[in-house]
């Protein structure tokens, strides 16, 4: 019990107060109670196997609006436990460990659990990270965190260790439906039914921009019943989601490698406008065309290597806007080009036969100093610039590279051929 006077943590942060329209919508619509909140169905089916006080340390991990926050305030009610927030971007370790003390003083005194919710745990430092280390062995509170990046690269792996990862994925688009047909009913307030689908549809499984977007409909002042598409484009922008440490990283890099490597340069120069447009950092792209350069084409069109390279170096000394320039014709380039992966199978090979083999002995005849040096054919003084000599260890027959007829490689197979190479 609390005494009197001194309020808890959820009634500072306003939770269970009356809640005025100053407030967001998305701040007022806040589930308080499973009943009320929609999608993350797995992640609750978890939560309901755990009885009060059993509940372990945890990491929700999804993109914005997926419910992390919302799901930490209900599992505090759920498992009676004291609400404590803390902004990982806004503080440091000492207000950190002034928070913690304020806890176990609380639990103390009143005999009461608490929840520590950080949001944005990754942006913890190390310190950071380590000062809740003791406190998450001796269980002197529950540990829920919010992430909207990759748990096993932006938390160690101390922490890691000792908490539980769930996945949040975005909401579907029914689950949204209901979010605004709950907003509606509440708010007393109507929204046409070809509105609030288009809201659905266009709001990336975010529930905080699809309520965003309703409010900023009825502040409009809009008849929503006559409203067109491009009026409500207008009233709330358009929605774009990017991430540069999430999925959706990961997964636009991706469809711009394939892209590049299935030779569709609009595929490509698509994915690349993405990367811009969510502020993807151009040297990181401008990179991944030197790496797709040698790795997708190679010796097909040895001058890829060259652009690409030329780009990096550019898009080092111009930078943004400009380099969207540089990268759309490095990747064009890249696209258009005819492909060839010979010499990246070929060093994967070699790499996996020398792991698998002692030490290669070099033939005597190529050795620095050695009496058998004497043995060596200098190609130049030869018709042809050509001799054959053995450059393989003793024993190795391994064709390592195989050139195909792809572009200007095929003058390479021709030229091996003719020398009795292939």
């Amino acid at each position: 019990m609390i005494p009197v006077g001194l309020k808890s943590p959820m009634d500072q942060m306003g939770l269970f107060s009356t809640q005025t329209h100053s407030h967001p919508l998305a701040y007022r619509m806040r589930p308080k109670k499973l009943s009320d909140y929609q999608g993350q169905r797995k992640v609750i089916e978890f939560i309901k196997k755990f009885k009060p006080g059993h509940l372990p340390h945890l990491i929700l991990w999804g993109p914005p609006g997926s419910g992390k926050t919302t799901l930490a305030h209900i599992f505090s009610q759920d498992f009676g436990l004291e609400f404590y927030p803390f902004n990982a971007v806004m503080s440091g370790v000492p207000e950190l460990r002034k928070i913690i003390q304020k806890i176990i003083e609380q639990k103390q005194s009143f005999s009461k659990n608490a929840l520590l919710f950080i949001d944005e745990i990754h942006r913890f430092n190390k310190a950071q990270q380590d000062a809740l280390l003791p406190h998450l062995e001796k269980g002197d509170f529950l540990l829920v965190g919010a992430t909207t990046e990759y748990p096993s690269t932006s938390l160690n792996k101390a922490i890691l260790s000792r908490v539980r990862t769930l996945k949040l994925e975005a909401l579907n688009k029914e689950d949204l439906l209901k979010v605004i047909e709950r907003a509606t009913k509440e708010q007393k307030k109507e929204v046409p039914e070809w509105v609030s689908l288009y809201i659905a549809e266009h709001s990336n499984g975010d529930a905080r921009s699809t309520l965003n977007s309703i409010e900023s409909l009825w502040e409009s002042g809009e008849d929503l019943n006559q409203i067109s598409e491009e009026e409500i484009k207008k009233i709330i922008g358009i929605n774009r989601q990017y991430d540069k440490n999430a999925d959706r990283h990961y997964d636009v890099i991706s469809a711009f490698i394939k892209s590049l490597r299935g030779s569709d340069p609009d595929a490509a120069l698509l994915w690349l406008a993405v990367m811009i447009d969510g502020g993807e950092d151009p040297l990181f792209i401008a990179r991944r065309l030197v790496i797709q350069a040698s790795e997708d084409i190679g010796n097909a069109n040895p001058q890829a290597l060259i652009i690409a390279n030329s780009a990096l170096q550019a898009v080092k000394e111009i930078g943004f806007p400009e380099a969207r320039i540089i990268l759309a014709q490095a990747t064009t380039y890249i696209a258009s080009s005819p492909k060839s992966n010979a010499s990246y199978l070929g060093i994967n090979k070699a790499l996996e036969f020398v792991k698998e083999h002692p030490t290669l002995e070099v033939p005597t005849h190529l050795r620095n100093h050695h009496p058998d040096k004497k043995d060596y054919k200098y190609a130049h003084s030869y018709p042809g610039h050509y001799v054959k000599q053995n450059y393989l260890p003793e024993k190795v027959q391994e064709r390592f590279y195989l050139p195909t007829e792809q572009g200007f490689e095929k003058k390479f197979k021709e030229y091996l051929e003719s020398l009795g190479q292939m």
